[in-house]
């Protein structure tokens, strides 16, 4: 049968997220979305998605201070960063970044525990690498990392060279939490038909990485800011929707693949858009975006998806729009590495078939003289 873009299609199982589209759940391990965001933090989040429970707290202490413990990037990988154009895209400079880290592992053998090992190494690089580059294109000085951080809180540090406050890092981790996994998404399935092959954990986040850049994935964030930007005001809202009506146009933000209701994740991040709106002063985005949502609901019957409200989170906690989705793949590679261990575990190499619709067959070749 035939199933473009492979809708429908179950390719494998898994028991570590489940995306009810019908129903509007998202679940991790067992838990639902909901009972998580708030309670847990992302440090948790990992040890779920890579152990399928929740951490005693002597563990999540051991998980915490492990992956501190690995932020330290090679100096040759630093090197690289300092030499990369202070033009490129972030995730251009990341999947290269990722892809460089495979020249530098000493981690030997293949088995679970060695390619735990990597994925907890990867988890704890891919946020130095971010910040890194991000200060290195704005001519900034690198700080050293630290290990009295969490995850979300060391990263923002690496970012403005200052520890940030606790609503700051709060918020962010929160975000990090609703980002981690998603069931077999395009980057997912990327991540699992890589390592499929029994190739190395880097390859396997690289091919990642690369899937999430595209704009009908990840990159779907900083479109979400680039249209309230172009629309400014809130009195100009309405029109600005109708003509992309007209012109049959897509709006970023609104609708998704499998959920057929609300994202459960964006009324979360909706939260956090107001909470921090009303705190800095810009609350016209989250007023902007809101009417833009009740306008595509009416006329589209279409919800908003967890891009359309993180957007304005990440844009009010003053990050730049292009780290979005860098930011993205800082929390989406906990998910990624649970799933490549996963696929490693059972293995079974990907080889869909594909329906030939070219030339009918029995042509026979011309000699190159007479054609």
């Amino acid at each position: 049968m035939l199933s473009r873009g492979l809708e429908g299609i179950v390719a494998n199982t898994t028991r570590l997220s489940d995306v009810l589209g019908e129903k509007g759940q998202l679940i991790y391990a067992g838990y639902d979305i909901n009972e998580l965001a708030g309670k847990v933090s992302f440090e948790e989040t990992i040890f779920l998605l890579w152990n399928e429970r929740l951490p005693r707290q002597d563990e999540l202490d051991q998980l915490s201070h492990d992956l501190r413990h690995q932020r330290e990037l090679p100096a040759q990988l630093v090197k690289f960063l300092q030499a990369a154009p202070g033009d490129a895209n972030p995730m251009d400079v990341i999947r290269t970044a990722v892809s460089m880290l495979g020249l530098y592992d000493t981690t030997k053998g293949y088995d679970h525990a060695s390619n735990y090992a990597r994925c907890l190494s990867l988890t704890a690089k891919i946020s130095v690498i971010t910040g890194y580059y991000h200060r290195l294109r704005q001519g900034k000085d690198l700080p050293p990392v630290r290990t009295d951080l969490g995850e979300a809180a060391h990263f923002l540090y690496l970012l403005d060279g200052k520890e940030p406050t606790r609503e700051a890092a709060s918020t962010l981790d929160l975000a990090y939490v609703l980002h981690a996994d998603h069931g077999m998404n395009a980057s997912t399935f990327s991540a699992r038909v890589v390592v499929a092959t029994l190739t190395d954990v880097y390859s396997a986040v690289t091919a990642a990485i690369g899937a999430l850049k595209g704009p009908l994935h990840g990159g779907a964030n900083e479109g979400v800011i680039h249209m309230l930007k172009e629309i400014g005001d809130e009195d100009k809202v309405d029109a600005w929707v109708e003509d992309q009506f007209a012109q049959k146009k897509k709006i970023m933000g609104m609708g998704h693949r499998v959920y057929k209701t609300l994202d459960p994740r964006a009324p979360h991040l909706r939260d956090m858009a107001v909470k921090l709106t009303e705190q800095l002063g810009e609350p016209k985005w989250v007023r902007m975006s809101e009417r833009i949502a009740q306008l595509v609901k009416e006329k589209k019957n279409l919800n908003a998806n967890v891009d359309f409200y993180s957007a304005t989170v990440y844009y009010s906690l003053g990050l730049p729009t292009d780290l979005f989705t860098p930011i993205f793949a800082i929390a989406r590679t906990a998910g990624w590495t649970a799933h490549i261990l996963e696929q490693l575990a059972d293995n079974r190499l990907y080889r869909p078939l594909s329906e030939y619709t070219g030339t009918p067959v029995g042509l026979t070749v011309t000699p190159i003289g007479e054609r």
